[in-house]
């Protein structure tokens, strides 16, 4: 069993090296014919099969293979061609397969089957060859041009984590191998036209080489030219029937780039699109029977049959649409059976008090989506929204240290059909648009040339963008714009508003969970200080401080370990969650650094001296008590210091002393509020600073 393997193994390997053998060997002079026979029969067979796999499968890199089938089936095909070849002209006799290839195509007449063998070759080299030459050209350009386009969408969906990162890797695999792929069959159909080239030029020199020596055996002349005929045009058949239907493959192959089914599959969905328009095509042709000479019974069979056809189709597509409108109905009649919403029954239903407290439960985070962006969220109807929800809280978890509760997701009839409205304990906090059927091209400077959609901004981030169709999606690539699926854009704005109220959505059940991991693995930390020093409640407290400026609280062991260290600021939260923040100084490092560098704002001592002369202490701990004149100087020096470096800092960070940080913030951040502020003491001490600006109440 173990031999059968090897050999099957490298069975491939021995059929090319037996392929260029077969240029030298006499293949016509084994078996009488016999083997050369085969072997015409097994390329025409060889050649289907291809034909046949590229119809059925539904992406190019399905067939990855192919350049390289490619350039075998040709050697082959030309090996076969020199072997028939040298039996035309040494004994006139080049097997069964020839012969009966040249009798039937002349059908008595060498002049009418010799033109007709002249059109398929013609028909093979400068329509299907030529045609698909070209395709390969532009498809390996456009595949290449955008590229670029297609990362930075991977990093973007990676980034929102809409995908996790073994995803990211297949996708910029795939990405690569369809790059490689269309560079290699720009250079394969060389194979296929240079094949049909041959084609021509072989069929010349048997048509010649077998009239010179056939006049030189003292054939009649009559006679020569009839033998010779039936073999070059036999011979050039049998060789150019499988080159056509490798032609019709590699066309196949190149022009099925934008199809996401098999070509079956998507003729027959596409064609029943519209069935009006088989029935105007039938009243055409039913009109074009009044023109006299026609051949009216055959038009008579074509136009009935389309419009019998659109008939069909049309019936077919209105019951398809019952049926859906069917299941629609029981799903929602469902829906209201589990949440009674008319009048008789939701009397009946709240007359169970216990009913009416369900009503004041509210939900953590909320969804709500208008009637055409519903498919997106259903997974019966192929919507992937829920999975990327889900790969985003793995990533949220992993990256920020928390898990947020499940988003409860509603359809809205109140609304725009394509709008959606995103909510925190029950209150909209966000909202957005989108076209279901557009992608949101984003220009990050790189676009060449702009193109055609609908002007929009993105919900996430507020920045400009367009809506382009589905079929200027590849033109929009090799323009320079960065593509974003409707769901990726859905979940990367509510991505954004669950970092932003992560704060808000942290709950005591959450970090008793979190308390009770620690626990597990370390139960002496926990019971040192958890319930006995500080509560649950406290700890929440010091959480949310944390993730309210976007540091990550994954670590609770440090976290816990520093609460302990200061025990005794316990009075003063905000100053015991400064000393767990440089207790965290890795993990923030790690937050807002690029490459063990940071590029910060810095504030001027001065400013600073005005700040801590404005903490009172008290019982509680620490008040802060700006002056109103010192407060807006410093609000608006701020401001214009931050209108300076916007273009070279996008998300700017203002470093401070420690004592400074938190009161600093605290003045800023509520017209401010997206601004990071750390402290020395919260860096690494290898990590680079580069300052590129100063905050100071000198003027600059």
């Amino acid at each position: 069993m173990s031999a059968i393997k090897r050999i099957l193994d490298n069975v491939f390997a021995v059929f090319a090296i037996v392929i260029v053998l077969a240029i030298v060997i006499p293949l016509n002079e084994v078996g009488d014919g016999f083997l050369i026979d085969f072997l015409l029969m097994l390329n025409i067979s060889i050649s289907l099969i291809i034909l046949l796999m590229t119809m059925y499968m539904k992406e190019a890199l399905e067939f990855s293979i192919f350049p390289s089938v490619l350039l075998l089936t040709t050697v082959f095909r030309l090996a076969l061609t020199i072997s028939t070849t040298r039996g035309i002209l040494q004994d006139g006799y080049t097997g069964q397969v020839v012969q009966t290839f040249g009798d039937f195509v002349m059908g008595g007449d060498a002049v009418v089957g010799f033109i007709i063998f002249v059109i398929i070759v013609l028909v093979n080299f400068l329509v299907i060859t030529k045609g698909a030459e070209r395709v390969s050209e532009v498809a390996a350009r456009f595949t290449l041009d955008a590229m670029p386009g297609k990362q930075m969408a991977i990093d973007a969906d990676l980034a929102a984590g809409a995908i996790t990162d073994e995803e990211a890797k297949v996708r910029r695999s795939n990405v690569q191998r369809e790059s490689d792929f269309f560079g290699a069959m720009d250079g394969a159909t060389k194979f296929v036209k240079g094949d049909a080239i041959m084609a021509i030029i072989t069929a010349i020199i048997n048509l010649v080489g077998g009239f010179i020596l056939g006049s030189m055996d003292g054939t009649p002349f009559l006679d020569v030219v009839n033998k010779y005929s039936v073999l070059t045009v036999g011979d050039g058949l049998a060789s150019q029937l499988p080159a056509l239907l490798i032609s019709v493959a590699t066309g196949m192959v190149v022009t099925r780039t934008a199809s996401t089914g098999s070509f079956n599959e998507e003729l027959k969905t596409q064609f029943s699109r519209n069935p009006v328009t088989f029935a105007i095509a039938g009243i055409v042709v039913l009109a074009l029977m009044m023109i006299p000479g026609f051949p009216w019974p055959a038009m008579l069979i074509i136009g009935g049959s389309l419009i019998f056809g659109s008939v069909v189709i049309g019936r077919h597509r209105r019951e398809l649409a019952l049926v859906e409108a069917e299941a629609l109905e029981q799903e929602q009649l469902a829906q209201a059976e589990q949440t009674p919403t008319g009048e008789t029954s939701g009397e009946d239903y709240y007359r169970d008090i216990d009913n009416v407290f369900k009503l004041l439960t509210v939900d953590t985070i909320e969804m709500e989506f208008g009637y055409s962006l519903l498919h997106l969220v259903d997974e019966r109807s192929g919507g992937n929204f829920i999975e990327r929800l889900v790969l985003f809280r793995k990533d949220f978890a992993v990256n920020m240290g928390m898990v947020f509760p499940s988003v409860r997701m509603r359809n809205n009839p109140e609304i725009n059909p394509n709008q959606y409205i995103i909510k925190i304990k029950g209150e909209e906090v966000a909202r957005g648009e989108i076209l279901a059927d557009h992608y949101l091209g984003l220009d990050n400077g790189d676009v060449v040339a702009p193109v055609e959609g609908i002007d929009t901004i993105e919900p996430a981030f507020g920045i400009p963008a367009r809506w382009i169709s589905e079929d200027k999606k590849v033109m929009a690539d090799v323009a320079g714009y960065t593509l974003i699926d409707p769901v990726s854009v859905m979940i990367t704005h509510l991505s954004e508003v669950i970092r932003q109220h992560a704060h808000e959505i942290i709950s005591r059940q959450d970090v008793k969970t979190m308390v009770e991991n620690i626990r597990a693995v370390n139960p002496t930390l926990v019971d040192d200080l958890i319930p006995g020093t500080i509560s649950l409640g406290y700890l929440q407290r010091v959480l949310s401080m944390l993730l309210r400026e976007s540091v990550p609280i994954r670590d609770m062991e440090t976290i816990i370990e520093a609460l302990s260290e200061n025990v005794h600021n316990i009075k003063d939260i905000d100053i015991t969650a400064e000393y767990v923040r440089q207790a965290l100084k890795r993990t923030i490092t790690r937050r807002f650094a690029e490459a063990n560098s940071l590029r910060v704002v810095t504030l001027d001592p001065k400013i600073e001296d005005m700040i801590i002369a404005n903490v009172k202490k008290s019982e509680r701990g620490s008040v802060f008590v700006p002056d109103p004149e010192m407060a807006q100087q410093v609000i608006a020096r701020s401001n214009e210091e931050f209108s300076k470096v916007k273009d070279v800092l996008p998300s700017v960070i203002v470093l401070t002393s420690p004592i400074v940080r938190f009161y600093y913030k605290k003045l800023i951040d509520q017209y401010i509020p997206n601004l990071y502020v750390l402290s020395y003491s919260e860096i690494e001490n290898d990590t680079q600073i580069q300052a590129v600006g100063n905050i100071s109440l000198g003027g600059g």
